[in-house]
This record gives structure tokens, sequence and C-alpha cells, in this order.
């Protein structure tokens, strides 16, 4: 069947079904009824529904399965159905279809918040999608669609275990805001990235946004030469006569999506608001239409010609975190891999890792980062730590504060495993080498988890003394590497480095070992810069010198220190020498408008004391220390305020001077960063909750009568929705930035509400949630219901179905479009008094 949906790629654009939604409500569905229940109880109508559709011209047809997860059946009662309503589903489709369109297992997220912002493991996610899957698999689908995907961990998860389950075609889309970014601050290139290396076949956008607000993600998405997809709503619903219409009209709908298909996408089809008829035009706009010419497999490489052409002469390799894409190819600057996350020979870093602290871990990786490290790789192994638990640890918690590509370094297969589950990306693991043991055991699970891999030029016999041997080893890791289905650009050789000061007779034998691996198999490669001074005096200088050495070889990833300013020196000018700064453009932008004094003061500083691990924070004056505080909520770093209160406490600081001057402005500074787009989602969260942390340990110091909240808010999900994704973080932001919260949840019917707001008379604010364009109605009524009792209490409302327009058509007294909004409106109802 994969190869019918590629014989189509190859012909025209396929087209997909239109809502599912839309048509069960036209036929009676009610809100807060499960439209999966209606595989049971109306299978007829969901049938009829798939008829239309491909009546319509649709070629692939979705199961009514997009809840069908144990996690939200649960909110119905129906957990113990996941099999029943899976299969059923399938069977439905199937029967509809009679051979005349694919069918298509729907698969949509479970609504709960990942690890490490909520409490849903990568484990339970898997398990959950798991079991939807391998019961609808037993009715014999064509292929699996997970889609609206907000949350890249989310959809790895799924795309893990269809994979654990299956071979055939995987469609994996996730679900954009205006931004051009998810809910979780992923970019389409990085989603893009992920997807595809974990093994979906088609991947894109659907979902949130119409036609005419998609052409910019599709176009960043089709710089790369894969299958896309896109499936748009029917344009923003309104309300009208109580009914939750979208108004994008067959005809324009159809229009719209022509430019799509003319922008690269090789399928097509429509979301919320769309009917048989949007289906209908749109396959008669598209009968004409020639597709992207596809290469015969997923190409990683943009493409530098205006007419799409692809130049193929290079590898490219891709890692990602959830937020950032860093790409590593021979024609392109070199990247580094920052090496200070290790606690080899650091006695106070692995005294903390013992203690089960990671904040050496985190506080290393910020200052790589800042330093301008591309990757940086993750080492928590010594004796006596328990490192599988610490991987993954470190791992979540790294993803909180820095936004780079990780490296997870260690010797041990299962502590590699632990941080790949949590990861929420695409990792550089390291390492493999040619021992068959290590290649059996290991390989199979960097394929699995979309990862890519340094070889290592060494097997059971240790590490070869010439360069010829460790070529032989090179060759037959990436000769392995491919046939786990792991391509030769995402091998990433290690000649080894040795040291110089006890075997310098074999030193040179690694950059010839380099040399020939680049020349004759062309991979990438990468070198732990440092070993070479190991033992020496003055490492610095010989470091420099092999980094130059090394680059002049060809060189991609160093492995160095990215505090220490030479290697940027040399990393500048070499780049220059060797053509891989085109025209010198780095060059020239980082020295060619300062003299040669200026640019020593803007280098990055590196000390000693750096280099020795031997960084103590000592207490500074009090706008040192302020400081400090300022930049751990800026940074997110929760774990590192308790000492710098002390000091404050010590040098006189009030609690409310440190509120003021501190706190405030730190979330202010925040909130525009969140704004300007600098941060998104997570680090939102993050910092927050720092400055919750904060918060919680000034309490006992705040006098008697400073000690209430802000204010009180209620939050619910409107009766007939079960999306309370948005809620909760909402009240997560709410709470962190100094509010009382009273969460009533989610399908909450307005009388429960009301009877809060009479317990508790001093609420001035209730927030009010809907993801469900059938929940608009119920939240209309709910403002109604508010407003009898309490005409003054405001109400705020948000979700992906609102806009300051439908809000103002229910009575909404504010719309807002994410936590933050939400922080402002209650900022801006209580004002700046203690309630």
């Amino acid at each position: 069947m994969q190869q019918t949906i590629k014989e189509i790629f190859k012909k025209r654009v396929l087209i997909f079904d239109g809502a599912m939604g839309t048509e069960l409500i036209r036929r009676g569905l009610l809100p807060g009824e499960c439209p999966e229940s209606w595989n049971i109880n109306r299978h007829e109508a969901v049938e009829e529904i798939h008829k239309a559709y491909i009546e319509a011209g649709a070629e692939v047809i979705e199961t009514n399965t997009f809840g069908a997860n144990r996690v939200k059946l649960r909110n119905f009662g129906l957990s113990d159905k996941v099999r029943e309503l899976n299969f059923r589903a399938v069977e439905i489709a199937k029967k509809a279809s009679g051979g005349r369109a694919l069918v298509a297992l729907s698969v949509g997220p479970t609504g709960m918040l990942m690890e490490p912002h909520g409490n849903l493991s990568f484990e339970e996610a898997r398990n959950t999608f798991r079991e939807q899957m391998e019961s609808a698999l037993e009715a014999g689908p064509d292929l699996i669609v997970i889609e609206t995907m907000s949350q890249l961990q989310e959809a790895r998860a799924a795309l893990i275990a269809a994979r654990e389950l299956t071979s055939i075609p995987v469609v994996a889309t996730m679900t954009f805001e205006e931004s051009g970014r998810t809910l979780m601050g992923t970019d389409p290139t990085t989603a893009l990235v992920v997807l595809l290396s974990l093994g979906a076949d088609i991947v894109g956008v659907n979902c949130s946004l119409g036609p005419d607000k998609m052409a910019n993600i599709l176009s960043e998405m089709a710089r790369f030469n894969v299958p896309l997809i896109v499936q748009p709503n029917a344009g923003i619903p309104e309300l009208i006569d109580g009914r939750t219409v979208y108004r994008l009209s067959p005809q324009d709908f159809a229009g719209y999506c022509e430019k799509l298909a003319k922008i690269g996408a090789s399928a097509i089809g429509g979301c919320c608001g769309t009917t048989p008829e949007h289906i209908r035009l749109l396959k008669k706009a598209l009968s004409g239409a020639r597709p992207k010419v596809l290469a015969s497999h997923p190409v990683l490489l943009p493409s530098d010609e205006s007419d799409g052409s692809l130049t193929l002469n290079l590898p490219r390799m891709a890692l990602c975190s959830d937020k950032k894409t860093v790409f590593v190819s021979p024609g392109e600057p070199v990247k580094i891999i920052g090496e200070r996350i290790n606690p080899t020979g650091k006695k106070a870093m692995i005294e903390e890792l013992k203690r089960g602290s990671l904040n050496s871990v985190i506080e290393k990786a910020l200052e790589e980062q800042k330093a301008g490290a591309h990757i940086l790789d993750v080492n928590i192994g010594a004796p006596g730590i328990d490192e599988r638990t610490l991987m993954r640890q470190a791992v979540l918690q790294l993803q909180t504060v820095v936004d780079l590509p990780l490296c997870l370094d260690s010797a041990r297969v299962d502590v590699l495993e632990e941080g790949l589950k949590v990861y929420a990306g695409r990792a550089l693991v390291n390492s493999v080498n040619g021992s068959e043991k290590r290649m059996e055991r290991l390989l199979p699970i960097v394929r699995k988890y979309g990862a890519a891999v340094i070889a290592l030029t060494m097997d059971e016999r240790g590490i070869p003394q010439k360069a010829e041997e460790r070529f032989k080893i090179a060759k037959r890791i990436v000769e392995r590497a491919g046939e786990y289905g792991i391509c030769q650009q995402d091998v990433v050789v290690d000649c080894l480095v040795l040291t110089a000061g006890a075997q310098q007779d074999y030193v040179m034998e690694t950059v010839k070992a380099l040399r020939m691996v680049k020349e004759e198999l062309g991979c990438l490669t990468t070198l732990g810069i440092s070993n070479v001074s190991f033992g020496l005096p003055h490492r610095s200088s010989l470091n420099s010198a092999y980094l130059s050495m090394a680059l002049g070889a060809g060189l991609d990833l160093p492995i160095v220190n990215p505090m220490d300013p030479e290697v940027w020196e040399i990393i500048r000018a070499a780049g220059v020498l060797t053509g891989r700064d085109k025209n010198a453009a780095d060059f020239i932008a980082y020295y060619g408008d300062r003299d040669k004094e200026q640019s020593k003061k803007e280098k990055i500083k590196f000390t000693a004391k750096d280099e020795k691990d031997n960084i103590k924070d000592g207490a500074g004056t009090v706008m040192d220390m302020s400081h400090r505080l300022h930049d751990c909520i800026l940074e997110g770093k929760r774990n590192a305020v308790d000492h710098i209160l002390k000091d404050l406490f010590n040098a006189g600081a009030s609690p409310m001077n440190i509120v003021d001057e501190i706190i405030i402005p730190a979330l202010k500074e925040v909130g525009k960063k969140y704004e300007l787009g600098e941060y998104f989602l997570p680090q939102l969260i993050q910092s927050a909750e720092a400055a919750q942390e904060v918060f919680k340990l000034l309490k006992e110091r705040f006098p008697a009568n400073q000690k209430k909240a802000r204010g009180k808010v209620v939050l619910a999900t409107v009766k007939g929705d079960i999306h309370d994704i948005g809620k909760n973080i909402v009240k997560v932001i709410m709470e962190n930035y100094g509010f009382e919260v009273i969460d009533l949840g989610k399908d909450v019917a307005p009388e429960k509400i009301t009877v809060e707001l009479r317990k508790n008379p001093g609420i001035r604010l209730v927030g009010l949630s809907a993801l469900m364009t059938t929940s608009i109605p119920a939240m209309e009524h709910t403002i109604l219901e508010i407003k009898k009792l309490d005409p003054g209490c405001s109400v705020v409302v948000g979700g992906a179905v609102l806009t300051q327009t439908l809000a103002d058509k229910i009575g909404a007294d504010f719309y807002a479009k994410d936590a933050l909004e939400g922080v402002k409106v209650a900022e801006r109802v209580y004002g700046g008094e203690q309630a």
C-alpha cells in the first residue's frame, strides 16, 4: 500500500476527506457526547459520512477515532471500549469504501501535557497510542494518520508506537499557531525533521488555521524534498444563531488549496468545518495539478535553486531540540559540541550527582549555550551514580532551560535509551564502536528513536595504531548502520584522539584517518580535541594547534570547550581558509566593524577556575545577588534560587523589595520575550515556576498582612468540552504570578461555577476555556448565568476556536489568546491590590 501512495504522488495530489465532527453534529451529535461512541450506537451515520466524502472525490477517508484513546475515552466512561470502538471504526470505513478509497486510522492527542511540563510520561503516552493502534490494526486499515499534535514529544510517542506495531504508511501532522510555531514552540522545520527521522512517510500541518494561514508554514517545510500534507480548517469559526459556523466557502477553500499544491503539498484534505462539498470542489480544482517531483527517499537538504532542484553531493545531518534544528554539513560552517557536561575529573560535580542534584549540569549547559555551542554533549557517568535515572532527569530538565540539540553520551545502552525516550527532538548518540555486540545492541535503539550516532574507530581489540585500520572499522560501522536503516549522513565518525604525552607517535594517525574517512567514505567527522593534551602543561596551545590540523583535514564537529576564545578564533579563521565560510561572511560579520582591542573585549572570557570546575558563587554585592536572582527567574533555574535568597536576606534585603525590584521586573522581561517570540510556552512555564519558588521561600518572611494572593480566579473548561490542556497551562502561569486559582476542571456546568461564586463572593474573574467548536454555545450560556448572578464579575475566554470577535459576540469581557494574556487580564481586573 505504501507503494500505491508513492505512485499516486508521482501522478497527482492525493485528496483526503474533510471534517468528521462537523458532519456528526449535522446528524445530531450533542454537546458533550462522545463522537467515537457513534461507531457502535449510530454506525450507519458514520458510514454515510464516509460515503459522502468518497462520492465527493476523497481518495483517503479517516476513521471516526480521533479521540478513541484510553485517556480521552475515560472522560465519557468508555475507557474499556478502546478495542471495540477502534476496530468497529475501521470496519465501518472499509465497508463504506468498498475499495474505492484508502482507509486511514485517525489518531489524535490525549489532551494531557507531557513531561517535563505535565504529568504524562513518554511510556504512558506510547502505551496509550499503542493500545489504540493495536486494536484498529486487527481490522486492517491502509495507513495511520497521527494528527493535530501540538506537543512534539506526544507526536514522537505516537510515531514510535506505530513503528513498533506496523510497517504500513504513517502520516504525521502538527497543529501550528499563526506565529508559525506549535503551542509548545516547535517550528515547522524541526517538526518535519523529527517526524521523518522516526519513520513518518508523510508529514505536514492540520487544524487551527485556514488554508490562507498555512502557506508560510507549508513553504518552510517545502524547502525539503519530502511528501507533505495540509488539512486546513474552513476558516475562522463564528457564532451565528447559537451555532458555531465556519464561513470559508467551498469555492474559496479550493482556491486557497490550489495555491498550497503549487507550494509543494503532495496531499490535501480538510479539517474543522470542511464538508463533502469542500472536498468536491477541492478535487475539481486540483484535477490538473502536478505534484512536486520527489526524490526516491526523504532528503534533508534544502534547495538553493529557485526552480526547486537539489544539490545532493554533500551529506547533511539534522539534529534538533524541540524548538531548534542544527544542520551539519561539510559545505557549511563548523558546528561545535560543548564538552563540559562531563563529571570526569570533576570531584564537586560527582558529589553533586551522587546526591541526585543536577545544578552543575544545568549551569554548564546555560554557560555553553551562551558561549555559542551548537550542540551539548551530556555525560553523567561516574562511579556511585545512578546513571540511568539521572540521564532521564537531566534530559528532561535540560530541555526546559536550553534549546540546543543534545548529544547523549554513555557507555551503557540502557542509559542512552532512557535519555532517548524522553528527548523531544533528534539527538546525537555518543557512541557505537566496531564491536559486533555493541552494534547489535545500540544501532536498533538509534534507529527506533530516530537519532544520529557517533562511530568510534575501535572494536573488541581496542584502538588501532594505524589510520588504515581505523578507517576499516569506520567503514564496517557505516555498512552495519545501513543494514539497520541508518543512512550514512547520520553516522559521524570519531577517529579517536590519543594523548601526545603517552602516544606521541600515533597522534597524527588520527588526522590521517580523519582525512581518509572524509575522502573515501564522505562521512561527517568529530574529535574530542582536548584529549591530545592530557597530562601535559600549557594544554590550550596543544589543543589549538591540533584543532587547526583537524579542521584542515575536514573535521566537521569538534568536541571542545566553547568557553575558550582561542577555539572560536581558530574556527572562524579556518572557515575562511577551508571555504566553509562562503565569501568570509561570518568572519567579516564578526571582525569587520571592530578593531582588535574591541574584539578582545567582546570575546567570551575563559578562566582557569572554569577549566578546573572550581566555580563558587560567593555572596558578592547586593546588586550582584539581585542580578543572579533575576537571571535565575529569566532562565527558569528554580533549584538555584534558595542560596541566593539566603545571601540577600543576610545582606538585609526585605521580601517586598525582592518582589518589587527583582521578581516583577524579571517576569515582565520574560513576558516581553514571550511576546517577541524569543521565548515559547515551555520557557514561560519554567520562568514562572522559578518565580513561584522564590515566592514560596519568601512567604514566611512577609508580614502577616502581606501574605494574601493577588486575587482569586475561577478556571473551567465549559460543559461538553473535555479538553483542558490550555486551561491547565493558564492555571500554572496564573498561580506562579501570584494568583489563587480555583480549578473546577473540564466539562463544567454553569451551575457549578455559580455555586463557587456564591461561596466566594470576592471573586472578580472567571476564566472559561473551550477547544471544540460545539462548546461555544455552552460558553455563551455559562457567561449569561455568571452575569445573572454577579454582573460585576468579569469573564475571560480562551481556546483554539476563540477569537476576539467571537468573544465579543458571546458576551465575554476579555479574550486571552494565550496564558500570559490571561495573566495580564487578571492583573487588570485586580489591579495592584491584595485580595
